[in-house]
């Protein structure tokens, strides 16, 4: 293996195999900090042997072989070891008398496969930690999205967020609490999180959009609906996602602008995802979780065979049960804006709910607010309202992509 290829090999792992290298580390610590610290270490180990010509033929099997050791090395040398899993006890039994990897060969007993990323989802949504900083460790070390992009997400700078994700690493490490995949309650503890985990990986992946995100948000539901197939907010998860990602195609037009549901090309939408996703979506309805009924709702909107036959009476019906369940802006927002489509509302009567929707027009609601003000103002043909408040949601707004999709609406009222 030349020096050049050897070096590619282990920048290749660090890109595509970094999360789950530091899952299956993190298995043997219930450490998401110690994890990560021998993981670093392990990959500047590869990089020192590849400059050489001794890169390992399997950089990633390699890798998480040699930051495991390093871990019980660390371990043996804190002398922490009473506050470690089970596993790293074992593991420093099973290797007291092995030698540490040579330079260029894999440990045999070890073999890279696997998608260990859900028990490290998992293992970060700790109880004492923040919901937020769960879902950002989650996003950051799971999914390895960047800090910066990870700071997108929860609209903070990225030195705040660099700032969280530390505390929250500390505070794990600092816990006399660890957690194993096969400890039931704790799994079925911390589950809710990781589905929020998820489904915001995606939501991040859509908005970029990062179709890579976006697949490992998909495997990562697939997976957790595999781990627990009677967990209706699981199979609505992954219900959600598949009828989602269904349209993904007619999403933006060729110039890379928004294209509405009303004008989606839906011949172009994959038959595949719709099936499997109303499949479920059908499954997951009985639970009436947060993401079964969100489930529920693109699956009428997927299902229809137009923008016209879109049942907006029964989507308005679903949007009630799931503002009981979760009752947020996002969630309230798109209520409003089904019953102003249905037939038994109308647009006048939503206008008015829209009004009494606490906190609607401040902070980081307000663009969709007012967009939704000027949607409904248009429906019910009040003019210049429409355009007054598309221009307010395009002020307000910090996507460029969504304030050329403002700007189109307020030209096309003439405003």
């Amino acid at each position: 293996m030349t020096v050049a290829s050897g070096a590619t090999g282990v920048e290749d792992a660090f890109r595509e195999d970094s999360p789950r290298i530091l899952g299956a580390v993190a298995r043997y610590t219930g450490d998401l900090l110690l994890a990560e610290d021998a993981v670093q270490e392990a990959f500047a180990r590869a990089v020192a042997l590849a400059a050489t010509g001794r890169a390992p033929d399997n950089p990633a099997a390699w890798i998480t072989t040699v930051a495991r050791r390093i871990a019980v090395d660390t371990v043996r040398a804190e002398q922490t070891t009473r506050r470690s899993l089970p596993a790293i006890a074992a593991e420093l039994r099973r290797t007291a008398d092995l030698p540490m990897p040579d330079s260029a060969t894999t440990d045999p007993s070890f073999e890279f496969s696997g998608d260990e990323r859900l028990e490290l989802i998992l293992l970060v949504c700790h109880p004492d930690v923040a919901e937020e900083a769960r879902v950002a460790l989650a996003l950051r070390f799971v999914c390895g999205m960047p800090t910066s992009d990870v700071a997108a997400v929860f609209l903070v700078q990225t030195s705040t967020m660099a700032a969280r994700l530390t505390r929250a690493k500390r505070r794990i490490h600092d816990s006399d609490v660890r957690f194993a995949i096969e400890d039931e309650a704790e799994v079925t503890a911390r589950f809710p999180d990781a589905l929020t985990a998820i489904y915001l990986l995606y939501t991040a992946g859509h908005a970029t959009p990062d179709a890579r995100v976006r697949a490992d948000a998909l495997a990562l539901a697939a997976d957790a609906h595999r781990v627990r197939p009677d967990d209706a907010e699981a199979t609505g998860l992954l219900a959600l996602l598949l009828l989602t990602e269904a349209r993904q195609s007619s999403r933006l037009s060729p110039a890379g602008d928004f294209v509405t549901l009303a004008d989606a090309d839906r011949a172009g939408w994959d038959g595949g995802m719709v099936a499997a996703g109303e499949r479920l979506a059908t499954v997951a309805l009985a639970g009436r979780g947060r993401f079964a009924l969100q489930a529920g709702i693109a699956g009428l909107h997927t299902t229809a065979g137009s923008w016209a036959e879109t049942d907006w009476a029964s989507i308005a019906r679903l949007y009630d049960r799931l503002v009981d369940v979760w009752p947020s802006p996002a969630a309230q927002l798109g209520r409003v804006v089904a019953r102003g489509y249905s037939p038994d509302v109308g647009p006048e009567a939503a206008l008015g709910e829209l009004e009494r929707i606490p906190d609607a027009f401040v902070g980081t609601i307000a663009p969709q607010s007012f967009a939704v003000r000027g949607e409904l103002s248009r429906l019910a043909d009040d003019l210049p309202a429409p355009v007054e408040a598309y221009r307010r949601a395009r002020e307000l707004e910090p996507s460029p992509r969504a304030q050329r999709f403002l700007e189109a609406r307020i030209a096309e009222l003439g405003g």
